[in-house]
């Protein structure tokens, strides 16, 4: 891939420093020289770099004073000429065209087309860093409204000033599957912690005792998640053993699954059930039980989460519970139309959520234990 020109990369950077408020409006910028030396360019290049974001109304300049950044709000944006009236909606996801996000972006795209609006989408692969450039991307395109799924929720997010900036500039965004807890923005999302607590409750009443859990934890799902297994344990008096529950992050995903193959071939230490972050984990443990020729439901029953299309795609149903899916992304694109729509008044005074209530769905994948075990008994 070529490189880009060198005034476009001080451009770029420029750009950064605006969108994630290190400059502000009506502050100075570096000076020509202070550009050149910071940049190692030559002067013809800032200069080329500068007078384009003067034209694109980033920057403006006065004589004998110096560059500014320009003060780009809501109205002024909005009261731009245009080559037409069709409002843009940005959409940030963790993965575009994995599990269940297409049934998503489809009942995001459906609402979104109906109603004339243009859509640009973007994924960050659960990552911080590429998350940054998507907000940077969509913020250059001065899209109408935003709807994201946050990277890495569980912590502190090192892109918060961007969202910040968007509410300066009265631009709405609303947040789907998980939030950042430190803005607490408007947000749609299915009751994590219920939905595990249900799985979990289920397994209790089958007679399992010893329940294993697999949870992803540099997402605010997986920690609700897991809270759910472990109050279902606690008040239903089932005993929590510490090397029950394993955690993993988007990183060391397939290092914790091969670990937990090894976990498994101890027969004292193998748990009669698990309960699995979603779907997806509860297919490649499934995988790996098949590997170590371990039977289920008979030796190990497994529990999934969010319904999608992997829990009924092998003779393996999953035991699982729903996720809204193509509802949520209805839901959102209904909601930032209303947004932008309403303008100001409506990002000011709804500041409404919806938290989707889960249901269980029991397939073959769960087994109950005293049902086997009297089977057993009889013959």
């Amino acid at each position: 891939m070529a490189e880009s020109p060198k005034y476009v990369v001080v451009q770029e950077k420029i750009k950064e420093w605006i969108l994630n408020g290190q400059v502000k409006p009506g502050e100075k910028i570096y000076s020509e020289n202070e550009l050149v030396k910071l940049f190692r360019v030559s002067r013809h290049t800032v200069r080329q770099a500068i007078r384009q974001l003067v034209n694109e109304g980033w920057l403006y300049t006065e004589q004998g004073s110096g560059t500014f950044c320009a003060d780009r709000n809501f109205h002024e944006i909005r009261q731009k000429p245009s080559s037409g009236n069709t409002k843009t909606i940005g959409v940030i996801t963790t993965y575009i065209s994995d599990y269940i996000f297409p049934s998503i972006l489809n009942g995001i795209e459906s609402y979104l087309t109906e109603k004339g609006y243009s859509l640009v989408l973007a994924s960050t692969d659960n990552d911080p860093k590429k998350e940054k450039q998507c907000l940077e991307t969509l913020m250059s395109r001065e899209i109408d409204g935003l709807i994201v799924e946050p990277t890495k929720s569980s912590g502190f997010n090192p892109n918060v000033c961007f969202y910040t900036e968007l509410e300066r500039l009265h631009i709405p965004y609303i947040m789907i599957n998980q939030f950042y807890q430190q803005l607490n923005p408007p947000h749609l999302i299915v009751d994590d912690e219920r939905g595990t607590y249900m799985v979990t409750e289920h397994l209790i009443r089958l007679g399992h005792s010893k329940i294993a859990g697999l949870f992803k934890t540099d997402d605010l799902q997986g920690v609700y998640r897991m809270k759910g297994y472990l109050n279902a344990l606690r008040e239903n008096h089932v005993p929590f053993f510490q090397n029950m529950v394993k955690t993993y992050s988007t990183e060391n995903m397939n290092q914790m699954i091969e670990d937990y193959k090894v976990f498994l071939k101890n027969t004292k230490e193998r748990p009669s059930a698990i309960v699995c972050y979603n779907d997806q984990m509860a297919i490649e443990v499934i995988r790996v039980l098949r590997e170590l020729d371990i039977k289920i439901p008979q030796d190990i029953s497994i529990t999934g989460f969010d319904d999608s299309n992997l829990a009924v795609a092998s003779e393996i149903k999953l035991t699982t519970v729903t996720h809204p899916k193509t509802q949520m992304g209805i839901d959102a694109a209904k909601w930032i139309v209303a947004a932008v729509e309403k303008a100001e008044n409506h990002y000011e005074k709804s500041r409404n959520s919806i938290i989707y209530e889960p249901v269980l769905i029991v397939r073959n994948s769960t087994l109950d234990k005293k049902d086997a075990a009297e089977k057993s008994n009889i013959h």
